[in-house]
């Protein structure tokens, strides 16, 4: 009776594992009693780690026939897991795992070493946060834009003076000249009071108090016709009453 009691002292569940581990991967080890005859081994007195391996969760088995373990190895070479008191004067067996050095290229622990195809795992760039930065230069940019368009009107009012006043007055009274003129100070008028004021006639310059336009209009159906009189008014004359008046159909910068 007495070797009887120490075989079954003696006797211990067994290790169901790999016959390797994978470096860095979590991976399941099982100690089970297969005999139904012996009770089920109690909890094994482990807390963080399994011997050289990370101890990352523990559970019984769904039989309740012994203990799953979800290890890690985080170093290369032979896992010598020591033998496991069970509380019962019982232990478990001394458990050999061996985890190779050498790692597939691209896998998520590469970066632990073996061979020339070593990398470290790839860590994602964090585009959400780094796009705040362009918050700044973005609405340097936007207020850029806006002031260049609130402006766009002044520019293409100067732009229109100096164009009409490299053409007036005519060099000549031919009928390219002057219909070159006419369309330039159409022009001024367009970018100081709008589109519209291309068809103006007499009547609307002089509603607007336009009077020296009214003598442009003029000057220009007279030399159409070979006349001198009415005679070309100056152009300060023309810029500077077009800039002074006021109308409903200014554009404002």
């Amino acid at each position: 009776m007495l070797v009887a009691a120490g075989l079954h002292l003696a006797a211990a569940p067994a290790w169901k594992a790999p016959t390797q581990l994978n470096l860095g991967e979590l991976q399941v080890l099982e100690l089970r009693e297969d005999d139904p005859s012996k009770p089920a081994p109690p909890r094994p007195t482990v807390e963080d780690h399994l011997g050289p391996l990370h101890l990352r969760a523990m559970e019984p088995l769904p039989d309740g026939r012994g203990w799953r373990f979800q290890v890690q190895a985080l170093e290369p070479g032979l896992a010598v897991i020591p033998a496991l008191d069970l509380g019962n004067g019982q232990r478990s067996p001394e458990l050999r795992l061996w985890v190779p050095r050498s790692i597939p290229y691209g896998g998520p622990w590469v970066g632990f070493g073996g061979g020339n195809d070593d990398r470290l795992p790839a860590i994602p760039f964090p585009w959400a946060w780094a796009s705040l930065l362009l918050l700044p230069p973005l609405a340097l940019a936007t207020w850029g834009v806006q002031r260049w368009r609130r402006g766009s009107a002044k520019r293409r009012l100067h732009r229109a003076v100096h164009a009409f006043r490299r053409q007036w007055p005519p060099a000549n009274r031919e009928r390219t000249t002057l219909d070159t003129a006419h369309g330039l100070g159409r022009d001024l008028l367009a970018a100081r009071f709008g589109e519209g004021a291309r068809a103006w006639g007499t009547v609307d310059f002089q509603d607007r108090a336009l009077g020296p336009w009214v003598q442009w209009l003029r000057s220009l159906d007279a030399a159409r016709f070979g006349r001198t009189e009415p005679p070309f008014p100056a152009p300060d004359q023309l810029v500077s009453t077009l800039q002074a008046a006021k109308a409903d159909g200014e554009v404002r910068s």
